[in-house]
């Protein structure tokens, strides 16, 4: 399963603009600006919360597990928009925030400027007048505050000129948050080192010339907001009376929907069937169809993706989270639409593994253009 929520509070905060708001900006930017002669570097980091009450919930219920091989994975997912000069490969870092903060109602372009919440400088306004309290990874009560402690250590994810959306697994953080470890006042997003620091491993602070970063806001009016993404293994499998589809069959079979709608409510929670058959059935005496003889694809190792229709972004990918299951009469898998843009359409892909790791591995996929639309 993955599951998607969105944030519920963003902002960009500006070291040159240390009392500018950006909270409304639909932008959110990673910068690192050097000077000509390399005096002088001035950056931006990004501020970002998100409402965990449902994954609260749901670990408690034990919906989501939190424990064993099946633990959920978090991400945090921020989409490429339109960076500029970037370096060849660099890292980008996470971090839990230890103190709360406004979003504001600013945009970085405003003359004058709006200070009504968070900046470099302060946390809820240049009126309200507090500032980032000195503590673990604060300068100078300037920048942001979180932890680096191994309470709840950064998080980091690479990227370079040609893969430049940003996933990060955060599960260390987002768990100390569920368990009660930290107080969730949401991620810090910066580049390595701090402000200051010339160290050549401390990437914000050398002279380095990186490039800037660009990310889409909650505030955008694109298909790419940020979101947080749980993702684990919901996959359960009983077979009852069904016979199984071998790698013989395999290389020659037909896998359709079974009561595919053409469209399913947004925040809705759904049940999608998966058929699998041999294309030509070997001829027996029977009262039914071999046509219609439903079998069961390999446990463990058949698969669903999910990809936008129309941009060909993939959703949900082919992995962990993607296990089909069975039950008496058939495969299946349930898909929460939490998190999916409504008005639009999504394509169902399938792959199906059979004596994985061995000389005889057999890697089939299955695009037969199965698609269903989200709507309001």
């Amino acid at each position: 399963m993955h599951y998607f929520i969105f944030p519920e509070k963003d902002a960009t905060i500006f070291e040159a603009s240390s009392s500018l708001n950006s909270g409304m900006d639909e932008i959110l930017e990673i910068r690192k600006n050097v000077s000509d002669t390399g005096a002088s570097v001035d950056v931006s980091r990004i501020l970002m919360k998100f409402d965990t009450t449902y994954f609260q919930e749901a670990s408690a219920s034990g919906l989501i597990p939190h424990s064993g091989s099946r633990a959920a994975k978090y991400y945090l997912n921020l989409y490429d928009a339109n960076p500029k000069a970037l370096a060849t490969s660099q890292s980008l870092y996470a971090y839990p925030v230890s103190g709360s903060w406004d979003m504001g109602t600013g945009r970085s372009y405003d003359n004058p400027q709006t200070a009504d919440g968070c900046s470099w400088k302060y946390r809820y306004s240049e009126t309200n007048g507090t500032l980032w309290a000195s503590g673990s990874g604060a300068e100078d009560g300037a920048g942001g505050i979180w932890y680096t402690s191994s309470v709840a250590p950064a998080a980091s994810a690479s990227l370079n000129h040609q893969t430049r959306d940003l996933k990060i697994d955060v599960t260390g953080t987002v768990n100390s948050w569920l368990n009660g470890t930290i107080v969730n006042d949401g991620f810090l997003v910066k580049r390595s080192g701090s402000v200051g620091n010339n160290h050549p491993s401390a990437s914000e602070g050398n002279t380095d010339r990186l490039g800037n970063f660009s990310f889409f806001s909650s505030n955008t009016h694109t298909i790419f907001p940020p979101t947080l993404e749980a993702v684990w293994d919901d996959s359960t499998w009983s077979t009852g009376s069904l016979d199984a589809l071998t790698s013989t069959n395999l290389e020659d079979s037909v896998i359709y929907m079974k009561g595919l709608r053409p469209k399913y409510k947004e925040n809705s929670r759904a049940k999608f069937r998966v058929v699998g058959r041999e294309r030509f059935p070997s001829k027996t005496y029977s009262t039914t169809p071999a046509g219609l003889t439903i079998k069961y694809l390999p446990s463990g190792s058949s698969y669903y993706s999910i990809t936008d229709a129309e941009t060909d972004d993939v959703i949900v990918p082919f992995g962990t989270g993607s296990k089909m299951s069975c039950d008496s009469t058939g495969n299946y898998f349930n898909l929460d639409l939490n998190g999916y843009q409504p008005e639009r359409y999504y394509t169902l892909q399938y792959r199906v593994v059979t004596d994985e790791g061995t000389a005889d591995e057999l890697d089939q996929y299955y695009d037969e253009g199965f698609t269903f639309k989200v709507s309001l």
